[in-house]
């Protein structure tokens, strides 16, 4: 399987993103992301605003975030200190914060409802996405981490740059990144 696995470079992510812009699926649901997040609801500093967010971003992705821990969610995100100058900033411990709720870690949506506010500093993280940097690891040993290391936002933002610098990447954003990681890893390890 190693040699069948793209590696990251501009050709590959350019057939990925020509994937993605061909899935009318995807596409609207971005577009739909893109207006509520930075729109309709660009801060979160009401619970209506936050409650949109998380629900819909938990359709959306699948985020398992069951309907009964919606509003706790919700409630939880609203109580973070400082979370817009946060996101503005790229502070990537706001990852691991919105994530440790009372009842469980949610961090896969975390993740992704700080990429929606501002994917230029926040990727996101996936288990394909993990997957596919464990691949690169053993395969091309482009970063060392332990894989629990990548359940840790900040060292999982490391080991996506030093993705980006070891394979000549960094002209791909962080976003164009992600779509690449995340498709290329749901068609390699899918499991039948």
């Amino acid at each position: 399987m190693n040699d069948v696995i793209p590696k990251p470079c501009e050709e590959s992510i350019s057939k990925y993103l020509d994937k993605w812009d061909a899935s009318e699926k995807y596409v609207c649901e971005d577009s739909a992301l893109y207006k509520l997040f930075h729109v309709h609801c660009p801060e979160n500093r009401d619970i209506e605003s936050i409650l949109l967010k998380v629900s819909v971003l938990n359709d959306f992705y699948s985020t398992r975030i069951y309907n009964s821990k919606i509003f706790p969610t919700a409630k939880h995100i609203l109580n973070i200190n400082n979370i817009d100058s946060r996101l503005k900033s790229g502070d990537l411990t706001l990852v691991n914060d919105i994530a440790e709720t009372k009842f469980k870690r949610f961090y896969s949506f975390a993740s992704k409802y700080c990429s929606h506010h501002n994917p230029d500093k926040f990727p996101i993280y996936d288990s394909y996405v993990g997957k596919m940097l464990v691949h690169y690891r053993t395969v091309d040993k482009f970063h060392k981490f332990k894989n629990k290391d990548l359940k840790s936002y900040p060292k999982f933002v490391e080991s996506i740059e030093a993705l980006r610098g070891f394979y000549g990447v960094k002209q791909s954003s962080i976003r164009d990144l992600d779509r690449f990681l995340w498709q290329a890893g749901k068609q390699y390890f899918t499991k039948n």
